[in-house]
């Protein structure tokens, strides 16, 4: 179960990683999450947490410098004592065809949506190594599976994540932590409310729509939970059909 757990959750004031938060809350855990811009959306999902009941704390943090993603760790162990569950939601998009795309462009990138998973996993894999416990959810993209052309930045970053769960799950199994990925596809976030061409896209997802973000963070804390224990290495397709 989740109940009590210790939950840190980078991106969490909106999008998919704000329904990671509050999925976790209301099944118990207690969150530390990240957000880098809004300090408005990141105090209204602390002021929903408190009606609910649940705990947790709001740390404005860039998981690209490993320094801070080192204080969110070290801050987490402070208040909770332990970390039991690290979900690295964080990520941008800039899209562009490869022929215009900036160097800059596809560094933002590359460095917010993979290194800082790289870097906020190693600030606490000590710690859970120590424990003899811990599960790491990252959150890739089908965008890393199969590919989608104007983001060569985003699915490259995204495809690194799925060998970075991979070769952790298999460097950590031995101590108790288990490692796994969820690979969202087109889901109704803001990220994706001004997708051109929508229509089209529709067309090609078998399931008719796109998913909505309380149903990846379902999975999410399917696989945080003890339901999941035998999980480890997987990257789960959350896609209505579209990466078949």
């Amino acid at each position: 179960m989740i109940k009590d757990k210790v939950a840190i959750v980078t991106g969490g004031s909106r999008g998919i990683g704000r329904a990671i938060v509050l999925e976790l809350v209301r099944s118990g855990a207690k969150v530390v999450f990240t957000y880098l811009k809004s300090d408005e959306a990141a105090a209204k999902l602390l002021d929903e947490i408190k009606e609910l009941k649940g705990e947790a704390e709001a740390i404005k943090s860039d998981s690209r410098e490993y320094s801070q993603a080192k204080k969110v760790i070290d801050g987490a162990l402070a208040k909770f004592g332990h970390i039991d569950i690290l979900v690295n939601n964080a990520g941008i998009i800039k899209d562009k065809a490869l022929m215009f795309m900036e160097p800059a462009e596809w560094r933002d990138v590359i460095e917010t949506n993979l290194t800082g998973y790289f870097n906020m996993a190693k600030a606490c894999i000590v710690t859970m190594m120590k424990q003899k416990s811990g599960n790491i959810i990252n959150i890739s993209s089908v965008a890393g599976v199969v590919g989608t052309p104007r983001q060569i930045n985003y699915a490259s970053a995204k495809a690194g994540i799925c060998g970075l769960t991979k070769s952790l799950a298999k460097e950590v199994a031995l101590y108790n932590i288990r490692v796994n990925a969820v690979a969202p596809g087109y889901i109704e976030t803001d990220m994706t409310k001004d997708l051109k061409y929508k229509e089209n896209l529709l067309k090609m997802i078998p399931s008719g729509r796109f998913g909505a973000p309380e149903e990846v963070a379902k999975v999410v804390s399917f696989l945080a939970s003890d339901r999941s224990g035998y999980i480890t290495g997987q990257v789960i397709k959350v896609d209505g059909g579209l990466a078949m």
